[in-house]
Parts: structure tokens; C-alpha cells; sequence
């Protein structure tokens, strides 16, 4: 691709690809195309502008930009690799299902591979549906899982209102409120759906009995639990999954984003091993062209390497009790402007005091080189994911930056 200046791009982008997005970031000042990307930090085009990223794509990047060992792993795959073919068997998946199986809560053992969150959520509420023989799908409102067909559905009101009604049997309610959900789940119920905490909805944390709760009111009603974990899952709590906090097995785990490492998109539906039935009259019943690219099953096995080493998830659990002294001591030192901090492990969401300080701090973050973005379906939290690889000295910065912009915004909404 020849050299081109930011203007340039912003104008070509509005002409082919949408010119409501290039508007929207151009309104917030925030005229940034990605160049150089490498480690924690993105580069605009220029390399005149650096971000140290803590939005990371929702966990996409938990491992930063260009993992050498990821790119490596990629790079020699494509010596001998490409995709595959979906119909036929393939030693990649093979491969890669065994890892999860291993390294999935309980019982969990067959995976289903997808390329998107949204493809895997679907596979999971079919699945669901297809063995239980029932229709109604609970979800929280505020929650997101997706902008794909049964997905989009379990998804908030604003997702699925412009485009028409959606497919039926879908309810929400309230989350972490368990009489709410008791009095939703019925004989007719196939699953509850939830993100294991919810980032769109803002990143409030689950009662600690919540889910042993939600496990209880399945099992009496015969429905399956599913776990949302495509943010929260591949270590981004401390753990490698953010359910295994609250002691407790799904029917099905879906994961993604960090599974890609950022190279190569691909996501996992998993499930208990009697939900395979469901795949026993017609095993080509539910495929996916590129799910599981054999490829993309290279780069995710030499990522889960690097998250099972010795001593990795350690120092995840580190970093995460020294930000959360460091984000108290912010609280306390900006009283009313930060008013919570929401954290399982480095997952973790700041409210402010203001009902629009999520995009005010976006913007203040990003003007001084650090990117966090805010929480689209309550807008007074700013999500801020810090890459699990981040060194001390980065991990220093980030707070020196957020505590100047604490100032700034205190300064402009008194």
C-alpha cells in the first residue's frame, strides 16, 4: 500500500466504507489511523501520535500487537498451511479442541470453531436449542453477544431495534438479580445466556453466589447455562476463564477475540459432551467455511502456550492487586469524579461521577496517549484492559496518565 496521509484515508474511508464512523471519530477529535503497531502501543500513520493500548479490542490484543511468537508461528504455518476445508477432518482442530478440552472448566470437551463472537453465540444458542427442544433464550438487558441473527436477539434494545423484529422466544432481565431470573426461567426455557461480566453493559460484578444461583435455577428447570467468556476468558480475570472465579461449570463456554491473538480471527463454541448428540442424525447440520481455519488453529494453540507458561497468569494476578491499590488511591485522591472501580482481575471498568465522563475520559486518555474506551450501554464507565504482558514501567504510565485526566475532567465538569 503507498504512503498516505490521514486526511487521505478519513476521506476514502468515508467514501467506501462508512461515512457516519469517520464522521463520529473525526467529531471527537480523534482523527487516528493505525500505522506502526507493536507490543502496547499503536502508531498513527505518521508516527507523529503513539497509544499505549488498554482498549486492546475487548481482549483481542490481550497478548499486544505483533506476539513475536504468535507472528512466528503464523509465519511458518504458511509454508504448509492455509485455511483447510471445513468438511473434511483436520489435524489442526484436532489439535487445538484437545488443548480446550483441557484447559476448559468440568466436564466441557467438544468444540465447535467459528471465525466472529457473534457466530460463535449463535452456534451456542442452536446447540442449546436443538437439544433441549425449547424455545425461550434469557439474557441481561444491557448485555451484548453480538450482531449476528440468534446473538443480536440476546442482545440490548438498541442493537436490535432498527432492524425490524427479531426471531421469537428471547426475554431479558436484570443483571446479577436472581428473583428476576427465577421468575423468568420456565419449562420452555433452553438456555440462560450471560457474559460472564458484562463489558458493554458497563462491567458490573456478579454477586459472589450469582452463578451458583443461575446453575441451580437451570438445572431445576432442565435448562443449560452458557457462558459468555469471549472478553473475559484466555486469562484476562487472572484465571483462564472468568467463571472459574465463581466456582461453577457452563453447559457451553464460548470464547474468542484473545483467542486470534490478534492475527488470525477465529472463536470456539464448547461444549459438555452430551450436547454433541445434537449433531448425531446430521453432523453437517451447523458448518462454518472458515471457522477453525487450520491457520488460525496455529496462532491460537502458540497463544494458549503462552498463557499456560509458568508463572504467566502469576504475574496477571499481580499486576491486578497492584492496580487495584493504584485505582484506589486515584478514587480517593479524585473524590466524585472516579466514584468506582469495578475490577476482576484486569478486567476492569471505571465509573465516574459524570453520566458522560466514559466518553469525556476517552477523549482526555487518548489526547494523552492512552486509549480506554467507554462502555457503550451505560456511558459513565470507561472500560480500561491493560495488556496482559504490560511491564511495570508501562503499567505506571497508565496511571500517571489516567490521574492527569482525572484532573482534567474534574476541571471541566465543576
Amino acid at each position: 500500500m503507498s504512503a498516505v496521509a490521514t486526511p487521505e484515508v478519513f476521506e476514502q474511508f468515508a467514501r467506501y466504507v462508512s461515512p457516519y464512523k469517520a464522521a463520529t471519530w473525526s467529531g471527537y477529535g480523534i482523527d487516528f489511523v493505525i500505522g506502526r503497531r507493536e507490543g502496547v502501543y499503536l502508531w498513527n500513520l505518521e508516527g507523529s501520535k503513539r497509544l499505549l493500548n488498554c482498549h486492546v479490542n475487548g481482549g483481542t490484543f490481550n497478548l499486544g500487537h505483533s506476539h513475536p511468537g504468535l507472528r512466528q508461528a503464523l509465519q511458518h504455518a504458511c509454508d504448509s498451511l492455509d485455511i483447510g476445508n471445513h468438511h473434511f477432518v483436520s489435524a489442526q482442530r484436532a489439535e487445538l479442541a484437545a488443548r480446550l478440552a483441557a484447559i476448559t472448566p468440568g466436564d466441557i470437551q467438544y468444540t465447535i470453531f467459528g471465525v466472529g463472537g457473534g457466530e460463535a453465540v449463535d452456534c451456542a444458542i442452536k446447540v442449546a436449542r436443538g437439544y433441549t427442544r425449547r424455545s425461550k433464550i434469557i439474557s441481561a438487558a444491557g448485555g451484548y453477544h453480538g450482531h449476528t441473527g440468534f446473538a443480536l436477539a440476546a442482545g440490548d434494545q438498541q442493537y436490535r431495534a432498527p432492524f425490524g423484529p427479531m426471531a421469537p422466544g428471547f426475554v431479558q432481565v436484570p443483571f446479577n438479580d436472581v428473583e428476576a431470573l427465577a421468575a423468568a426461567v420456565d419449562r420452555d426455557t433452553a438456555a440462560v445466556i450471560f457474559e460472564t461480566v458484562p463489558a458493554t453493559l458497563g462491567m458490573p460484578l456478579p454477586a459472589p453466589d450469582f452463578y451458583r444461583r443461575v446453575r441451580e435455577l437451570c438445572d431445576q428447570a432442565g435448562a443449560l447455562f452458557i457462558a459468555d467468556e469471549v472478553q473475559t476468558g484466555l486469562g484476562r480475570t487472572g484465571k483462564m476463564w472468568g467463571i472459574e472465579w465463581f466456582e461453577v461449570v457452563p453447559d457451553i463456554l464460548v470464547t474468542g477475540k484473545g483467542l486470534s491473538g490478534g492475527l488470525y480471527p477465529i472463536t470456539a463454541t464448547c461444549l459438555r459432551p452430551h450436547l454433541i448428540e445434537v449433531f448425531r442424525d446430521d453432523p453437517f447440520i451447523h458448518v462454518s467455511t472458515f471457522g477453525g481455519a487450520e491457520l488460525g488453529c496455529v496462532v491460537a494453540l502458540a497463544l494458549l502456550d503462552v498463557i499456560n507458561a509458568p508463572g504467566f497468569l502469576d504475574r496477571v494476578n499481580r499486576l491486578a492487586a497492584w492496580y487495584a491499590a493504584e485505582l484506589e488511591g486515584l478514587r480517593r485522591k479524585h473524590p466524585g469524579t472516579l466514584v468506582e472501580v469495578r475490577q476482576l482481575g484486569l478486567f476492569i471498568g471505571l465509573r465516574y461521577g459524570h453520566p458522560q465522563g466514559g466518553p469525556l475520559m476517552t477523549k482526555l486518555c487518548y489526547d494523552a496517549g492512552l486509549f480506554a474506551l467507554y462502555a457503550n450501554n451505560d456511558r459513565s464507565v470507561q472500560q480500561f484492559l491493560p495488556p496482559l504482558i504490560i511491564s511495570d514501567s508501562e503499567a505506571q504510565a497508565t496511571i500517571d496518565i489516567l490521574d492527569r485526566c482525572l484532573g482534567q475532567l474534574r476541571a471541566m465538569i465543576d
